[in-house]
């Protein structure tokens, strides 16, 4: 599984390889949130996201949230389930009840105010 633009994104931005069939048990109702990262090899929008992504790593870091990914292209039974029409996609899970969707992608801004959104409250914040 290489990608032409970000070959080493992955390594870079580590995130846990999951497939449709074992999708449920990577959602434990454990209370964190978790990001699926819809992806497919050579989409150009894919590796425009990859890349704003990496240039700024650490405002995608969370330390109550885990990402996960799938190249679709390789598991098309999760396009399938997501009613996917077009890549990235990127779905929020607490548990496996599913929170939200960003489509495409919205850019750095608008992606980490919507995770901001999701997370709880940070203790002792007004």
């Amino acid at each position: 599984m290489t990608e032409t633009a970000h070959p080493r994104f992955f390594w870079q931005f580590p995130m846990q390889l999951v497939r449709e069939a074992r999708l449920a048990e990577f959602l434990p109702d454990d209370g964190r949130l978790r990001i699926l990262f819809l992806w497919g090899k050579d989409c150009p929008n894919c590796d425009i996201a990859k890349g704003q992504m990496l240039l700024a790593q650490d405002r995608f870091s969370w330390p109550d949230v885990e990402w996960l990914h799938d190249n679709v292209y390789e598991d098309p039974v999760m396009a399938t389930r997501f009613g996917l029409h077009g890549i990235p996609a990127f779905f929020v899970f607490r548990g496996g009840r599913k929170l939200g969707r960003i489509g495409q992608w919205p850019g750095t801004e608008a992606f980490v105010a919507a995770i901001e959104k999701l997370r709880p409250a940070e203790p002792g914040a007004a």
